[in-house]
């Protein structure tokens, strides 16, 4: 017997986006049971933290956007800033609170969405779909079964790879005493701060008002900081590169994202599908992952809704995937200077079309013209390399840094 058309596991922005895509009746199309499973309170539930993207005009989870912005900077170690507007595009933040709350609603209110707090033990292909044993919040055992399973937690460990980067970071936000900051312009990358011997660093603001703001430390590198070691760039960043002033700390965050060219298998079983971070929806030269789950889940939702195989597909192209590979190598290897590249590409490719390209919206002539405004000896040694580089394990971060991220 089947408890149920479809389970969920996990409930970040994956799991929330792939539930409320299904939640309710469509005319003409198919309407799945679906149980989304999530950890109870307690060390497996992830902590707080925001989503940012880019999109153009309103979106499916406008009501949940803490703040966007119409205009985007990067300001390099020297000299001036560079500053654009993004029209058509805005860039938006999500707290996962907000959109937990804003899902939350609309599952309460749908005939075919049931929530279960329970912890996921096992996970495993049955004839005609997959068995799932969980514990609930009082410790009980119990077997869910399914037609389709989606997975959405963490990976314990990362797959190999030729070159694996972490982007590690540590925010604030912060309420100052003086009216510091520009409500309509983000920073997305301030390069003012010290630089690894190994890697990048960069200071991210997003500001929600004059005297409000997310200000995080953020590194491209093979290791995580300490807790003390975020704590003293953040407050070198905040004091002597913006220098704020009097400041109260009204929430943190802290994160750590696999930058890697490994592949993510999305299908681990016959009925049995992983998505969001877990799913490969990381985009790898960014890590920036909203994007490509929504990409990710709306055309899962549309396959279950048809009858069809539910298969998660890649939201990034091969082209893509190619393209990251070769700049996470000529970046982990030092041959790129990471500041400057990611500088000169700010400078010298419209904001917009940029912004397409590292979303992977563009074809293949606007990819040439971003590509030739990289430097083009370190990136085509980088290129030449890669097929005869073997792929290794990558040790996952020790209990005591922060885990991989979820969406």
């Amino acid at each position: 017997m089947v408890d149920t058309d479809v389970a969920v596991l996990g409930a970040g922005a994956a799991g929330l986006s792939l539930a409320h895509r299904l939640a309710g009746d469509l005319p003409g199309r198919r309407t799945p049971s679906v149980l989304l499973v999530d950890a109870p309170p307690g060390p497996l539930r992830p902590p707080s933290r925001t989503w940012c993207f880019w999109e153009p005009g309103p979106g499916r989870f406008d009501a949940a956007v803490t703040a966007c912005w119409p205009r985007l900077r990067v300001r390099p170690p020297d000299g001036d800033p560079i500053e654009g507007d993004l029209a058509p595009l805005r860039y938006k933040m999500i707290r996962s609170d907000d959109l937990e709350a804003l899902v939350g609603r609309t599952l309460a209110h749908s005939p075919n969405v049931r929530r279960l707090a329970a912890t996921v033990e096992t996970v495993e292909d049955v004839r005609g779909g997959a068995r799932v044993q969980v514990t609930d919040a009082d410790g009980r055992s119990r077997v869910l079964t399914a037609r389709w399973v989606f997975d959405s937690r963490p990976l314990g460990s990362l797959p190999a790879a030729r070159t694996t980067l972490l982007q590690h970071f540590h925010g604030w936000f912060v309420r100052t005493a003086r009216p510091v900051f520009d409500a309509g312009t983000a920073d997305l990358m301030d390069f003012r701060t010290p630089q690894p011997a190994h890697g990048l660093s960069f200071g991210y603001v997003l500001p929600t008002g004059p005297h409000e703001a997310l200000v995080e430390y953020t590194e491209f590198s093979s290791g995580p900081l300490t807790a003390d070691g975020y704590e003293a760039a953040l407050r070198q960043y905040t004091d002597e590169v913006l220098r704020l002033g009097d400041l109260r700390i009204l929430s943190t965050e802290t994160g750590l994202i696999p930058m890697t060219d490994a592949r993510v298998p999305r299908q681990v079983g016959a009925s049995v599908f992983r998505i969001g971070a877990a799913g490969g929806a990381t985009r790898p030269s960014t890590g920036y992952t909203f994007a490509g789950l929504q990409r990710q889940t709306r055309a899962v939702a549309a396959a279950l809704r048809q009858g069809r195989r539910p298969v998660p597909p890649d939201p990034h192209s091969a082209r893509s995937r190619a393209m990251d590979a070769v700049l996470l190598r000529a970046l982990d290897s030092g041959r790129a200077d990471g500041p400057a590249l990611l500088c000169r590409l700010f400078a010298r490719v419209p904001l917009p079309r940029l912004l397409r390209f590292l979303d992977g919206r563009t074809r293949l002539r606007e990819d040439l013209s971003v590509g030739l405004r990289t430097p083009i000896a370190p990136m085509l040694r980088s290129a030449l390399e890669l097929p005869g580089l073997p792929r290794r394990p990558f040790d996952h971060p020790s209990p005591d840094q922060p885990p991989l991220e979820t969406a």
